[in-house]
């Protein structure tokens, strides 16, 4: 009996800390089942509270002045008062069957491939260069981009200062006796060449400084293994340095089309209230001013406003989607394999 007492024990004793293990063994997944669902809380509190204000002040400034300008863009509104005069589509209408207004969407969309087309490939070469080592390129490199941080107001008054018929440039013409000097604002067949070496000059700092911070992010190794390779400078840039540099050009033609659809402050600024229609360079923004806030017409302001808006919202959708939009076939290996 007291064999039989001593084996019953740890017998006992095993029973009890199996089934005690077995009470704690379910204890860590109902406790990793709670650390689970805290832990999407945590990650949702942290998501709210970083991408909430942002949100909110997009909601502001951006979501609410769009329903209201919808609001507004049915009536016949003078900007003050209540809006009483319901005209519907009417304000829509004149938009649409306006030729000036298509005139300047044509000019806006001349005026992105124009952007496109200089200022991409000068972006490029330049960053090229000054992607080497050489002397003096930090301070070549604020020199470029120093146009990019002076206001547009500033630049518009400088640049339609010199470019008047009795302005600096025609009077440095006239000086070299190259001819009696040019039109280059009043001129339609200028005009438009004129506005773009303006954006031109201002805005390549921003694609260039765009360009090095994507060179940058190329690795060394692979333009020295090319080197050893026998591959000349200008090979390495263009097998190497500019396919692995299309994403960043991607996302400057991207900002730079935008950009192009919501101009205004040049135009309106080197070319006044009048002139830029009969010079050939209004835009779908001076188009909306002019017709809008400094005609009286806040109702049709609006509309013309909500017409920009979807076009610019047409055309950033199409570039996200056939341009931004990677093709990631072929990326993804935890694919599920078909059994034979």
């Amino acid at each position: 009996m007291s064999g039989t007492g001593s084996i019953t024990a740890p017998v006992a004793t095993l029973q009890t800390s199996l089934v005690g293990g077995g009470r704690k063994g379910s204890h860590p997944r109902a406790t990793g089942g709670a650390g689970r669902r805290k832990s999407r809380w945590q990650k949702r509190f942290e998501i709210t509270l970083l991408a909430g204000p942002g949100a909110i002040i997009f909601v502001i400034f951006v979501i609410i002045p769009v329903f209201v300008a919808l609001y507004y863009s049915f009536f016949a509104w003078k900007g003050f008062g209540p809006a009483t005069d319901f005209i519907g589509f009417g304000n829509y209408k004149w938009t649409l069957t306006n030729p000036e207004f298509w005139w300047a969407v044509g000019h806006n969309f001349a005026i992105a491939a124009l952007s496109l087309l200089f200022q991409g490939p000068l972006a490029i070469l330049v960053a090229l260069l000054l992607n080497r080592k050489m002397r003096g390129r930090s301070l070549i490199r604020v020199l470029i981009f120093v146009p990019y941080v002076i206001s547009e107001a500033i630049v518009g008054i400088g640049w339609s200062l010199m470019l008047q018929d009795t302005g600096a440039i025609n009077k440095l013409i006239s000086n070299l006796h190259l001819g009696d000097g040019i039109s280059w604002i009043s001129d339609p067949k200028i005009a438009m060449w004129t506005l773009m070496f303006v954006i031109s000059w201002k805005y390549v700092g921003f694609a260039v400084i765009l360009m090095l911070a994507g060179l940058q992010g190329i690795p060394e190794e692979l333009s020295e293994a090319a080197a050893v390779d026998g591959a000349s400078y200008w090979q390495i840039q263009r097998h190497i340095m500019l396919p692995l540099l299309t994403p960043t050009i991607k996302i400057w033609a991207f900002l730079s089309v935008i950009g192009s659809m919501q101009l205004f402050d040049l135009v309106y600024v080197i070319w006044g209230q009048y002139i830029a229609n009969i010079a050939g360079t209004s835009t779908m923004a001076y188009f909306m001013a002019q017709n809008g806030r400094l005609s009286g017409q806040l109702g049709r302001g609006s509309a013309i406003a909500i017409v920009v808006f979807v076009i610019s919202l047409i055309v950033a959708l199409a570039f996200q989607k056939w341009v931004l939009n990677r093709n990631t076939e072929g990326a993804l290996t935890n694919r599920p394999t078909k059994e034979a």
